[in-house]
């Protein structure tokens, strides 16, 4: 988020939370991407805020639920609060259990076990979801529309265009065996706490093949995981390499260094295997 929208973000989260009766003094922002993770205290909770997305929350909070009952490792909500999203000047609130981080990272064999699990329950719980073909077909739009990705350069827009369109038809062809998935199970979205490692972020929950959750962390976590398919493995990884690629391009993109991640993923892209994996590309881009 902008710093102005994160000044109006925290306000509404901390107006929330007062009128819940969780007493607020300070809001942390622990986390600021499209959507803004805090800590408050001193009642400390993890608050999520999003600009707009009610219905997006809503359907993480729901999940959020089903999941913990089915025993996989998420972050639970905040008990002291209804489980539901409220809305205030245009944000999306919802409030989550805080812990106090145990570790920078979660060791590799410990985040394939829980993506493992995760994976599990998620198998066991009966909820519509939409294909990750969908979240193809949203890179898509921004590459295709000018309008909407105004400096992306006509050579990449052709190029990405034509590398998502065919690794979309690629995997489909497979005809291999889907589930729900976490969507989005990079380092950004797993807490190292007390209670083990738990995901958070559900919003991003779609149907496919378990390898599309594998391309976005890191070969030392895939290492851990058991039965994977390589090849579908490396096509999964350029597929979220160019889907990426495609949203730091949309002019309303409010991911910080948006830009100069986009233009390492293209550069990912066109150099060729061995596929990078995302967080490498990242700590590129970073510098």
């Amino acid at each position: 988020m902008e710093t102005s929208q994160v000044t109006r973000a925290l306000a509404a989260a901390t107006s929330v939370a007062a009128s819940l009766g969780l007493p607020v003094g300070d809001a942390m922002v622990l986390q600021n991407s499209n959507k803004l993770a805090l800590r408050l205290t001193p009642c400390d909770v993890f608050a999520r805020v999003a600009s707009g997305g009610e219905e997006a929350a809503r359907f993480e909070v729901e999940l959020a639920q089903r999941l913990a009952e089915a025993g996989c490792p998420v972050c639970p909500l905040e008990p002291r609060a209804d489980p539901r999203v409220y809305t205030r000047d245009g944000f999306a609130v919802t409030f989550w259990t805080y812990y106090e981080p145990v570790a920078p990272d979660v060791p590799p064999a410990e985040y394939a076990e829980a993506l493992e699990l995760l994976h599990a329950g998620m198998r066991m719980v009966d909820v519509p979801g939409r294909r990750f073909t969908g979240r193809i077909s949203e890179a898509q739009a921004v590459v295709t529309d000018p309008g909407r990705s105004p400096e992306l350069a006509e050579p990449e827009r052709e190029f990405l265009a034509g590398r998502l369109a065919g690794l979309r038809r690629t995997i489909e062809d497979r005809g291999v065996e889907e589930q729900l998935l976490h969507g989005e199970p990079h380092p950004g979205n797993l807490l190292s706490t007390k209670n083990g490692p738990l995901f958070i972020d559900l919003e991003t929950c779609c149907r496919g093949p378990v390898e599309f959750d594998l391309a976005h962390v890191s070969e030392a976590v895939c290492a851990h995981y058991p039965n994977i398919d390589r090849g579908l493995l490396d096509e999964c990884r350029q597929l979220v390499l160019a889907m990426v690629a495609a949203w730091r391009w949309d002019r309303g993109d409010q991911f910080p260094g948006g830009r100069r991640f986009g233009e390492e993923l293209l550069r990912a892209l066109h150099d060729g295997p061995p596929w990078p994996t995302l967080d490498s590309v990242k700590q590129r881009a970073d510098g």
